[in-house]
């Protein structure tokens, strides 16, 4: 068992640690190229601000009695701007001793000459960083995303995060945002890159990103408290915004909402930090058009964005539940039955994501699209079959190489039309590995030796919640149909026979769906099929006068080996 699960490298197994620390490698090397480029950022930002040993200029003052002795480290001659000479070694200022004019003056000469570089500052930075970046790993873990973060979310992260960091530095140059911390907030794009992270990624990984970035403002903005919590405000504020967006129009109605809220926001914050409001008018204006830019630039940029990141984002999963695209008219054409169990398997998985807390339009879309692979041999599966079936003129393990093609066939299809990958995925898993019983047994009766891996599908089981959610809708919605009179008791046991199986089976075991979440899939379950398959009275004038009687249980049986020897399920 354990030898299964260790990688073989050159001959030498290797230990799961070492394949853990390989997935995680373009990551680290990601996360190592943001290191080095926030760095430079850092060290422009520290050989140019009003730092001595770490400390802002701002917390001296004449007359102070100063807590801590600056010794300079090189000598400063005197300047037309700055004439005060600082010499090499020199105690500039004293532990315990009052600042003197002179003395502060030599200290806002070292803080202020380009010349003068604080590598203390520079090497506290450095540190900070590299404590973030371990905070980014931790938060961006498998274990509380729900997934592996692929390399390209990775590098989308960093580069987000470099400009709200480069921007916070470089506007601390100008005139403006020199005043007071509330105008360096106007030239940040916090929420911007929130906004498109939320949809691009969803609303977990935008919330870790946004205290990331607070985080990293902190140290962007020399340490101000007002920048950091004025940015983790207004970023769980955005992440909250654009959390349930359904259509493009809404990010401009989200423009203006986060317009008003960082509005709301500093002015919440002069109150806390009873701070006077003169001048204001212009910041508040200049935070709004900040919040408003925001919306309207992440809708300029989310559709390209989607393109070359190939994401399931909410925006093109709707475009994809647009059942008049190409593909699902050709399904409807060539392959009647197949589209219509499609559908139905839809509203039975997003119905019960929606239960359960997972992405109901993720399942939604990979239902349409997870039996897509049957269009071109639509007669080869009972659904699309009007009396003859084909499987009766050849072999069974013919039959499973027919049957087992359709989910290849569909992953290809999809690569083809760039499908996202949370959709391919569904695609690919939507039978796991699991054994076509009917075919199996067929082929014991001959050969008592047949291996059930003969007869499986290839794929992998489920490996997230959405994927088990359709796997499982799949195979409720196919089976039912084989059920005479489906009252809500014989639906119930059914469908509870039907997820214990798949559970058995060992088809759920990496899809992280609890026990809890499994008995609200299959309420869901019995509530929409109940409704589906709902009695209706027979009128005399209604019955067939010369239809012939039928043995209804017999009836059901061939109806269930039709479906099971045509569809494996």
């Amino acid at each position: 068992m354990t030898q299964s699960k260790t990688e073989v490298v050159g001959g030498k197994p290797k230990s799961p640690l070492f394949t853990a620390l390989k997935k995680q490698l373009p990551r680290a090397v990601t996360a190592a190229i943001a290191f080095a480029t926030v760095a430079i950022i850092s060290f422009f930002n520290v050989s140019r601000s009003s730092t001595v040993a770490t400390f802002a200029l701002d917390e001296y003052e004449i007359g102070q009695v100063a807590d801590r002795t600056i010794v300079a480290d090189r000598t400063l001659p005197g300047t037309m701007e700055y004439p005060t000479v600082v010499q090499k070694g020199e105690k500039v200022i004293k532990k315990g001793f009052v600042i003197t004019e002179e003395a502060y003056r030599k200290l806002e000469k070292m803080a202020n000459v380009r010349e003068y570089i604080d590598y203390r500052a520079f090497a506290d930075a450095l540190i900070y960083l590299a404590l973030l970046i371990l905070l980014w790993f931790f938060l961006f873990s498998k274990a509380l995303v729900g997934h592996t973060v692929n390399l390209k979310e990775s590098i989308v992260q960093v580069i987000f995060f470099v400009a709200v960091f480069a921007s916070a530095v470089f506007a601390r140059k100008l005139p403006f945002a020199q005043g007071s911390p509330y105008s360096l907030c106007v030239f940040i794009p916090n929420s911007l890159f929130i906004f498109l992270i939320v949809i691009l990624f969803g609303e977990k990984q935008a919330v870790f990103f946004a205290l990331i970035s607070a985080i990293g403002l902190l140290n962007a903005s020399n340490y101000s408290v007002i920048v950091f919590l004025y940015s983790l405000s207004t970023g769980f504020a955005s992440c909250r915004i654009a959390r349930k967006f359904e259509n493009r129009i809404q990010m401009v109605f989200a423009a203006l909402i986060a317009a008003l809220l960082n509005v709301v926001a500093a002015f919440l914050l002069k109150v806390v930090f009873n701070e006077s409001f003169d001048g204001a008018g212009a910041i508040a204006f200049g935070l709004a058009i900040n919040g408003f830019f925001s919306g309207i630039l992440a809708l300029g940029f989310i559709t390209p964005l989607e393109q070359i990141l190939n994401t399931a984002s909410v925006f093109r999963l709707i475009d994809l539940s647009d059942l008049n695209n190409p593909v699902m008219r050709k399904m409807l054409l060539t392959a009647s039955g197949t589209y219509n169990h499609s559908l139905m398997v839809a509203q039975l998985a997003e119905n019960a994501c929606k239960a359960i807390g997972a992405n109901s339009l993720m399942a939604r879309v990979g239902a349409y699209y997870h039996d897509m692979g049957k269009i071109d041999q639509s007669e080869y599966f009972v659904e699309n079959q009007s009396g003859e079936n084909k499987h009766d003129e050849i072999n069974p393990s013919l039959s499973v190489s027919i049957i087992r093609s359709h989910v290849k066939k569909g992953v290809e299809m999809a690569n083809s039309m760039r499908l996202p990958k949370q959709v391919i995925d569904i695609i690919s898993e939507h039978h796991g590995n699991g054994v076509m019983q009917y075919f199996y047994q067929e082929a014991l009766k001959t050969n008592p030796d047949t291996k059930p891996e003969d007869f499986s599908y290839f794929g992998n089981p489920p490996t997230s919640r959405e994927s088990g959610v359709v796997m499982l809708a799949d195979t409720v919605e196919a089976a039912c149909r084989t059920l005479e009179k489906p009252t809500v008791p014989r639906l119930e046991k059914f469908i509870h026979t039907l997820i214990e199986g798949k559970m058995q089976a060992g088809q759920l075991k990496n899809c992280a769906l609890t026990f809890g979440e499994l008995t609200k899939i299959q309420e869901t379950f019995v509530s929409i099929l109940a409704g589906y398959y709902h009695s209706r009275i027979e009128y005399p004038d209604q019955k067939d006068p010369d239809a012939p009687a039928k043995d209804k249980g017999k009836e059901g049986e061939q109806k269930a080996g039709k479906k099971g020897k045509a569809d494996g399920k």
